[in-house]
C-alpha cells in the first residue's frame, strides 16, 4: 500500500501491523495488565462535543503555536518513544528529521537507539530530550550535562516508571531482557522478511545514550539489561530539584497526573508538565490524562506550561484538548505507525494528516486561531450559553 492511499493514522496503524511481526507491534500496542487504560485515553476525547459557529471568514486559520517562546507551525509534537530502531533501524532520527521539516518539537527517549549528539546534530532546534533517572545519580546528571553541551533546547524527566511493569502481551511474546522468544514468535518473524531482513542486518537495537555507563564490553542486550536495573525506585523530588539547579533552560516533568505533583513542581521552578500515563503502559487503572487536565489547570494553569499525551489519533482529539485549555500536545504511537511502515516519509505523512484534520475542523466549527478554540466547547446546561453569547 503506497503512502497516497493512507488517508488517516487508522490507514498507517494498519498498515505497520502488516509489516511487523507480532513481538514488535505488539510493543508499540500493548499497554498493561488488562489494558483498560488504552481504550481509556482515546474514548475521553469522544465524550466531549464542539459546537460550530456560521458565518464566519474561515479563508485563513491559524494553528501556529508559541512554546517556550519558540513558534512551531503546529499544536503537537512527537513523545519520546523507546526502542524506535526495533521496527526500523534508525527510526528515532528519522523522527527527529521529521519533526524539524514539519517545524514541530521531537522528544528523543531516554530508551532511544540514537545518541545526543546524534539528535543535536539532525534536529538541533527541535529537538528535546527525556531522562529516565538512574540509580547511579551520577549517570544522570552526565547526562543533563551532556544534553546541555549539545545545546537542546529543553530537559524532559519523566517521572512515572518507578516500578518496571507487567506488560502481558510482551510476556507471552517472549519479549523480556534476555529474549525469550517462543516457537511461534519467531516463525511469525519469517512471514515479515523486510522487516527480518533489517533486524539480521542491524542487530538487536542499542540503546546508544546509555553505552558509556555499562559495563565495558557490553552487548547491545546486556546495556539493555543494565538500562532495566538503573531506572528503579528511586527518583524523588530532591533529585527533582538537583536537575532543576543543574539544567540551565527550560525543565520538563512528565507523568504528572495529580493537581498536588503539579503545585510542588511550579514550586521548584519546573517550567511545564505534561500531563501523562505513559500512553497506559504503566498503572492500567490511572485515569485519562484529558480527565485530569481541569483539576491540574486550576491549581497550576497561570504558573506553568501544560501539555498533554496520551490517545490522540485525530486532529479533532487535539482540538479538544485544546478547547479543553491544554497549552500543546504531544503524541508517541501515530508517528512511530508511520516510522515503522515507511520510514521517515511515514512519519511525515502522519504528522501531515494531523494537521489537515486540525485545519479542517477550525474551518467547519468558524474558528481562526487556537485561542478561541474553548468557546467552542459544548456546555454543560443548555441554558448557560454566556461563552456563547457572542
Amino acid at each position: 500500500m503506497g503512502l497516497d492511499r493512507i488517508i488517516n493514522v487508522e490507514d498507517m496503524h494498519q498498515l505497520a501491523k502488516k509489516r511487523l511481526p507480532k513481538i514488535a507491534f505488539d510493543f508499540i500496542e500493548g499497554g498493561v495488565e488488562d489494558e483498560h487504560g488504552l481504550d481509556r485515553n482515546e474514548s475521553a476525547y469522544r465524550r466531549h462535543n464542539l459546537v460550530p459557529r456560521y458565518m464566519v471568514d474561515v479563508s485563513e486559520i491559524n494553528q501556529k503555536t508559541t512554546l517556550f517562546g519558540r513558534e512551531y507551525d503546529s499544536p503537537f509534537g512527537i513523545s519520546p518513544t523507546g526502542a524506535a530502531a526495533l521496527f526500523r533501524p534508525g527510526a528515532d532520527l528519522m523522527l527527529a528529521a521529521a519533526a524539524r521539516d514539519a517545524n514541530i518539537p521531537f522528544i528523543m527517549s531516554g530508551a532511544s537507539t540514537a545518541s545526543i549528539e546524534e539528535l543535536a546534530e539532525v534536529a538541533p532546534d527541535h529537538g528535546w530530550y527525556q531522562m529516565y533517572t538512574a540509580k547511579d545519580k551520577s549517570i544522570s546528571e552526565d547526562m543533563i550535562r551532556r544534553a546541555d553541551a549539545a545545546g537542546l533546547s529543553t530537559l524532559v524527566v519523566t517521572v512515572d516508571v518507578p516500578v518496571r511493569p507487567r506488560r502481558e502481551r510482551n510476556l507471552r511474546n517472549g519479549f523480556t531482557r534476555p529474549l525469550k522468544l517462543t516457537l511461534a514468535t519467531r516463525l511469525d518473524a519469517l512471514c515479515h522478511p523486510g522487516w527480518l531482513i533489517r533486524y539480521l542486518k542491524n542487530g538487536t537495537p542499542l540503546i546508544s545514550n546509555w553505552k558509556q555507563y555499562a559495563p565495558k564490553g557490553a552487548s547491545a542486550d546486556d546495556i539493555a539489561t543494565f538500562v532495566t536495573q538503573q531506572t528503579a525506585a528511586t527518583l524523588t523530588w530532591s533529585d527533582i530539584e538537583k536537575f532543576r539547579k543543574l539544567w540551565p533552560r527550560k525543565f520538563v516533568l512528565k507523568g504528572i497526573m495529580h493537581p498536588q505533583d503539579a503545585l510542588r513542581a511550579a514550586e521548584l521552578g519546573v517550567d511545564g508538565i505534561m500531563i501523562s500515563n505513559h500512553g497506559a503502559r504503566q498503572l492500567d487503572r490511572a485515569p485519562a490524562p484529558l480527565d485530569v487536565l481541569p483539576a491540574i489547570q486550576a491549581e497550576v494553569g497561570d504558573r506553568m506550561t501544560l501539555m498533554m499525551d496520551g490517545g490522540i489519533r485525530r486532529g479533532a482529539d487535539i482540538v479538544t484538548a485544546f478547547a479543553l485549555g491544554v497549552e500543546f500536545i504531544f503524541m508517541g504511537r501515530p508517528t512511530l505507525y508511520g516510522a515503522a511502515a515507511a520510514g521517515q516519509a511515514g512519519a511525515s505523512h502522519v504528522i501531515g494528516i494531523l494537521r489537515n484534520e486540525i485545519e479542517t475542523n477550525m474551518r467547519q466549527m468558524g474558528c481562526t486561531s487556537l485561542e478561541q478554540l474553548p468557546e467552542f466547547l459544548m456546555w454543560d446546561d443548555p441554558d448557560d450559553l454566556r461563552r456563547n453569547k457572542n
